[in-house]
């Protein structure tokens, strides 16, 4: 079981960064792939990012390749996004999931995921 908590939001202008970090408890966490999505007023969830559980392999939202990275720390227990040249579209409040499968056919899906954090807000200013 893995326990998940966001941090790193805020409110910041365009073009501007953020790196959010999603720290983990648990002591199977380096077993899961951790995953971004983030959830805007009046849209349904969408996935952002994924990263495997040995960090091997990563996966992006087409809207957020080239801009946003996402890595972990497995002996920090911690997965981070950083999220460079950011545009007003990209508000929204952000969650990071741990899942237990593996693969961009799974870890694009927000159902294929079984732990959620409480989120954290991004506000990116014009």
């Amino acid at each position: 079981q893995a326990q998940l908590e966001e941090s790193g939001g805020g409110l910041v202008q365009a073009g501007g960064s953020l790196r959010l970090s999603c720290a983990a408890s648990g002591r199977t966490f380096s077993s899961y792939a951790i995953g971004w999505f983030r959830h805007a007023p009046g849209k349904e969830r969408e996935f952002v990012a994924a990263i495997s559980w040995d960090g091997g392999s990563r996966y992006y939202a087409d809207s957020v390749k080239g801009r946003f990275t996402i890595s972990r720390d497995n002996a920090k227990n911690m997965v981070y996004l950083q999220m460079n040249s950011l545009k007003p579209e990209d508000t929204a409040v952000y969650y990071c999931a741990a899942s237990g499968r593996s693969g961009s056919y799974y870890l694009l899906r927000r159902n294929e995921y079984d732990y959620w954090g409480q989120g954290t807000q991004v506000t990116v200013s014009s």
